[in-house]
């Protein structure tokens, strides 16, 4: 499962409203980052046949299952505070990640 905090959420809904508003929200781990893979977060209008569909708070995550083998479990959150801006995602598969926060070791 992929859980999404209310705050995450909210600004999901906003974003989605204001780019495209007959969307889902997709979660893909992608090869890079200082860490060896990096997460990307994306609107997709079109569900697979073998994506891992979850509902949470309102809105509705896709994730492909290779992806998902690296952050099942997985929070995503939103901080908007002095110490930076931005979704931050609580993996519990997660080895080592960056100080930024948007890549990962599993």
């Amino acid at each position: 499962m992929i859980k999404v905090t209310e705050k995450a959420a909210s600004e999901i809904k906003r974003l989605r409203e204001k780019e495209s508003p007959a969307s889902f929200l997709r979660v893909q781990v992608i090869g890079g980052g200082c860490s060896g893979m990096s997460y990307k977060l994306g609107f997709d209008t079109k569900k697979t046949e073998s994506d891992k569909v979850f509902e949470d708070q309102g809105v509705t995550v896709l994730v492909d299952p290779k992806s998902y083998l690296y952050i099942a479990g997985t929070t995503l959150d939103f901080s908007d505070g002095l110490q930076g801006t931005g979704f931050n995602f609580i993996n519990p598969n997660a080895k080592k990640s960056c100080g930024c926060g948007s890549s990962f070791s599993a």
